[in-house]
């Protein structure tokens, strides 16, 4: 149903109206415009990422993707104190490893001795850890020896080998895990 207004009511109700429909507009734009900006923002940062990392030819990449830099194989080896994992790092000049990083998740009644290394790490002044103990050499194994608690075998042992490495130009990368089975042999004395 409609009434008729008074002339300056309907003025007012009119400008109110108007009001509204500005900031509505306004507020629609606003959102746009950011919309706008943060996308070109996360392209930018993409494209960034991308110079970092590229491996076209059109531009040269400033670091290596990890699995270019490092190249890292698992073996195992039965023996009478257990299994002996291995861990072969293939280290690109101009990179190293954290001594400190390397770690090693298994199952609940599952040991490992500490790890042994086929080099001895140098002390760096590391940008994100302070002094630390890294390998740099080009090839590295660290090594230890599983064992189960109660000295049986065990059959597919799920392992997780964790650990991180950065470039010497200026790029940590993040941590990684290698996540793979072993056969724990039985223990003989």
């Amino acid at each position: 149903m409609f009434t008729n207004l008074p002339n300056s009511q309907a003025v007012t109700t009119n400008k109110r109206v108007s009001k509204v429909r500005h900031a509505l507009a306004f507020a629609i734009m606003s959102t746009s415009l950011m919309t706008g900006l943060s996308m070109a923002s996360m392209s930018a940062q993409a494209a960034g990422l991308g110079e970092l990392f590229a491996n076209n030819g059109a531009s040269q990449s400033k670091f290596l993707p990890v699995d270019k830099a490092f190249q890292v194989i698992s073996s195992t080896k039965a023996t009478s104190k257990g299994t002996r994992l291995s861990i072969n790092f293939d280290i690109t000049p101009g990179h190293y490893v954290y001594k400190d990083q390397l770690t090693l998740r298994f199952p609940k009644g599952v040991s490992a001795t500490p790890f042994t290394f086929s080099q001895s790490p140098v002390s760096i002044d590391d940008p994100t850890f302070g002094k630390v103990p890294v390998f740099t050499q080009k090839n590295m194994v660290a090594t230890t020896t599983l064992t189960t608690n109660n000295g049986k075998g065990a059959k597919n042992a799920p392992i997780i080998i964790g650990w991180q490495g950065c470039a010497k130009a200026g790029l940590c990368y993040p941590p990684e895990k290698i996540k793979t089975t072993v056969d724990i042999a039985v223990t003989r004395k």
